[in-house]
């Protein structure tokens, strides 16, 4: 893992996801390695010529970049993070995404938060003073070995559930982003169950395998799981209503359960 400290110009940034006005990014990169991450598009904007997955610039000003005062975002959705993951194991030594909950405090944003790490246990005393604050898990499947196949650089499943647990016993608003789904390996209604009485809803994603992505997972799967690569080359082959039928399964679902269930799929991918 190729580590740097660099200066970065700005830090909140407009946000192009469907639930946020604002994006805070307080790492440049990832450790997490995610077979399927979607954010590699971002290495040709770094400089680095190592793999995406193996490199993580750490933004040490980002905190003092946050304004003092402003009413720009007050009421407005400001999400952490997009294109890296709040909580990577750097976190734990420098701090940076603790210092901007800090100072966001009395910019009065709705905070969004969402990570594959227990380590957000530690900010729940500054989450907890944000008057809306939504603090996610990701949860892609509860077999630890596809975890660790998949999302080397992860925490346990086990882990994120027992944050879960300890956000909403704190009176944190929590919810689960069940994504993506891999077909053949997520059990999204598995994932449901094991957590329901501790989340407020759930997000649910499909895989997008455009660019880069499937030569990825293609050949993860072919070297681990080869009895399903006939089904994903499928799926991702001509158009089929696979994904319709996934959808229609999962709102039907979260219907007759009473969950609130936000579905954000990406079709003919």
């Amino acid at each position: 893992m190729t580590t740097a400290e660099i200066t970065a110009r700005s830090i909140i940034t407009k946000s192009n996801l469907p639930e946020a006005d604002y994006v805070i990014n307080p790492y440049t990169g990832c450790s997490h390695a995610c077979r399927y991450c979607y954010a590699r598009f971002m290495k040709r904007f770094t400089g680095h010529s190592e793999p995406w997955g193996s490199f993580v610039d750490v933004k040490l000003n980002a905190p003092d970049l946050i304004p003092e005062k402003s009413g720009k975002y007050r009421g407005k959705s400001v999400f952490l993070s997009s294109v890296t993951d709040p909580y990577l194991p750097l976190e734990k030594n420098y701090g940076l995404t603790r210092q901007i909950l800090e100072r966001l405090i009395p910019l009065e944003p709705r905070l969004g938060i969402q990570t594959k790490s227990d380590l957000i246990v530690r900010d729940i005393d500054i989450l907890k003073q944000f008057e809306v604050c939504e603090a996610g898990l990701t949860i892609t499947t509860l077999d630890d070995t596809v975890r660790k196949e998949i999302e080397p650089g992860t925490a346990p499943v086990q882990n994120r559930i027992t944050a879960l647990k300890a956000m909403h016993e704190a009176g944190l608003t929590t919810y689960v982003f069940i994504g993506p789904i891999l077909p053949g390996l997520t059990d999204w209604k598995h994932i449901i169950e094991e957590t329901r009485t501790f989340t407020s809803f759930y997000m649910f994603e499909n895989l997008n395998m455009s660019g880069s992505i499937r030569d990825s997972v293609m050949g993860w799967l072919s070297a681990k799981h080869p009895s399903l690569v006939p089904e994903y080359e499928r799926i991702y082959g001509k158009r089929n209503d696979y994904w319709d039928l996934v959808e229609e399964e999962i709102a039907a679902f979260c219907s007759k359960e009473h969950i609130d269930g936000r579905i954000f799929f990406h079709h003919g991918k």
